[in-house]
């Protein structure tokens, strides 16, 4: 290598690398062999003249600074390359230097995984009785293998050094005085992209309790008075008692005794196809119900376009209620309005509507066996947050299994009873039973000594729980109360938790009654509208405002001997017009000296 090369030409011997490095100036050369010319580009000789011509142009601290420049980028490229080489490299669902997983990318875009990759995604639900299962994506033609794919692209658990909503200060719904009662408060929730990456990658812990068994027997024998029903399999008082002595595998009474599967022949008897469609649904479901046409059902507001394609959502009808729908809208072969999916329920075990509806209220664990959470909502109510922010700001973020709200104005069982019994909720001599049956076990006022449980009374239109088999049979007991005494299920609750907290390590979340009204809005039932219509329609309509008549003015005494001015435009002091408005007072004008007049009252 010549020492004194012009910068960029290379040498024979080697034609990947130039012969000298640097800006430096040009300096003479020995002549080399005659080459045929190249087509000028920035590469080769290319490159030379312009880094000449910079290095002639610019000054010493210019070259200086613009060569420290040209070190920092390829330094950083070289690093940039090392980080992606590394993360290519890493195993699928491995955290890299990024933070960002397959899972994460796939949520982005779900045609693309590092390496070409099928993302899979496990989800453990030996708490429902299934083994644990991995899923692969595939490309299917039909609309399962669509929802596969999308169940496949959810992100993992991610652990952030801070939360979005670690700063916010709970405050109390704002003043109004047109609205005295429970209102709303302000609650923060997470965008649903980062809601979803803070979904635990495993299913919460069940304390003791590890698998949960049901008990079916086809031919049954009551045996005592109040023990239940057929539906629920007639609970003798001994195996209500040993139902509370939790151990590590137990079996149960919990409602559909008369078979192996919920729905097929058990009283709640649901179509197959439909019976097919609920065991399809995992991860999540929102579920409710209307029985007895009791309410109007209500659609769910501001859900992710990703939730409508992950999330289920299904309506449980009675014949009554499907009848009354059909008369207004049209129930095609999908069996969909809006986002519910219907699904009308035959054989219903009880003839009380709402008994009816807390078997899909507190058994959804036995209708969805592949579901992991689910949100329960009254028929009265309507969602309006998406349901992966309801789970992350009540279950994700608090670590919980179950979430329920408390009433907003009582907290102990005893008024709850008295306050059913003035409103008419149910059989007064039942009620008393109840409560007289509670007492005996040990049941208590509340007091701050139960501290920190902030409530005995729940508001119970809305549930939100993971199926694992604490909270499974958390339910299932509390169905059994329900079947066994009134179908007020607030007063049966307190009971059942404080039995099984007394046993391990676990109790139900009770949040805010008006953080619960933040995300479900509540209408009236449709007995109750009715009225309120009708009773808007019977009321006469007002009347129209009557006009207002102008009074007459009072012309003053004077005003014809002042014809250069208009009466209209003449101010008198206030008292002044008062006196001449008054009839039985006249005014009399004498002269005095100076021919002034005056007026003497």
């Amino acid at each position: 290598m010549s020492g004194g090369a012009s910068l960029g030409l290379r040498s024979s011997g080697s034609y990947g690398s130039l012969q000298q490095s640097g800006c430096q100036s040009p300096t003479p050369s020995p002549p080399l062999a005659a080459r045929k010319p190249a087509k000028m580009s920035l590469s080769g000789a290319g490159r030379g003249i312009l880094c000449a011509r910079i290095c002639k142009l610019a000054g010493r601290r210019q070259r200086m600074l613009l060569l420290f420049l040209v070190t920092v980028a390829v330094a950083f490229c070289f690093l940039f390359s090392s980080l992606v080489n590394r993360d290519e490299d890493a195993p699928p669902g491995t955290e890299t230097m990024f933070g960002f997983s397959d899972h994460v990318r796939s949520f982005v875009n779900p045609a693309w995984t590092s390496s070409s990759r099928p993302v899979a995604q496990k989800d453990s639900l030996s708490g429902n009785g299934l083994n644990s299962s991995s899923q692969t994506e595939k490309q299917s033609n039909n609309g399962h293998g669509k929802v596969q794919g999308l169940l496949s692209s959810f992100p993992p658990a991610v652990v952030l050094d801070h939360h979005a909503c670690e700063n916010f200060s709970f405050s109390p719904p704002p003043i109004d005085r047109k609205r005295t009662g429970a209102r709303p408060c302000p609650v923060c929730y997470l965008p649903v992209e980062q809601a979803l990456t803070l979904r635990p990658s495993e299913p919460s812990a069940s304390p003791v309790l590890q698998s949960l068994n049901y008990l079916f027997e086809e031919n049954l024998i009551f045996e005592e008075s109040n023990g239940g029903s057929l539906f629920g399999g007639y609970p003798s008082q001994e195996e209500r008692d040993k139902s509370y002595d939790i151990k590590e595998s137990m079996t149960v009474r919990c409602g559909f005794v008369r078979g192996k599967i919920p729905g097929r022949n058990t009283g709640f008897d649901i179509d197959e196809a439909d019976l097919s469609e609920m065991q399809q649904c995992q991860r999540t479901v929102v579920a409710s119900a209307i029985f007895g046409n009791y309410d109007i059902m209500q659609q769910p507001e501001s859900i992710n376009e990703f939730s409508k394609n992950t999330v289920c959502f299904f309506m449980f009808l009675d014949e009554e209620t499907e009848a009354a729908i059909k008369n207004f809208t049209t129930i095609d072969h999908t069996k969909r309005i809006g986002l519910w999916r219907v699904v009308v329920v035959h054989n219903l075990p009880y003839s009380d509507a709402r008994r009816n509806g807390k078997v899909p209220k507190l058994l959804l664990h036995r209708l969805f066996p592949n579901a992991r959470y689910s949100i329960w909502i009254d028929g009265k109510l309507k969602l309006v947050r998406d349901p992966y922010q309801v789970l992350e700001r009540f279950l994700w973020r608090k670590n919980v299994s179950f979430a329920i709200s408390r009433h907003y104005k009582r907290f102990d069982v005893f008024e709850e009873a008295e306050a059913n019994k003035a409103g008419g909720k149910y059989d007064n001599a039942s009620i008393d039973y109840q409560i007289e049956f509670y007492k005996r076990e040990g049941l208590t006022h509340y007091s701050s000594a139960k501290l920190p449980i902030t409530s005995d009374v729940p508001e119970g239109c809305v549930i939100i729980r993971e199926h694992i088999p604490i909270t499974n049979l958390f339910t299932c007991l509390w169905f059994n109360e329900v079947d066994r005494f009134t179908s007020r299920d607030q007063l049966s609750f307190s009971t059942v938790r404080d039995k099984i907290r007394s046993r391990v390590n676990w109790t139900a979340d009770m949040f805010l009654d008006c953080e619960r009204r933040d995300f479900v809005v509540q209408t009236y039932h449709r007995e109750l509208l009715e009225q309120r219509q009708a009773a808007l329609r019977s009321q006469p309509p007002p009347r129209p405002p009557a006009a207002l008549m102008q009074p007459r003015k009072m012309l003053p005494d004077n005003a014809a001997e002042e014809p250069g001015k208009s009466p209209a435009t003449k101010k008198l002091p206030a008292k002044h017009t008062r006196d001449r408005k008054s009839s039985s007072k006249r005014t009399h004008r004498t002269k005095v000296a100076g021919g002034k007049e005056s007026v003497q009252l």
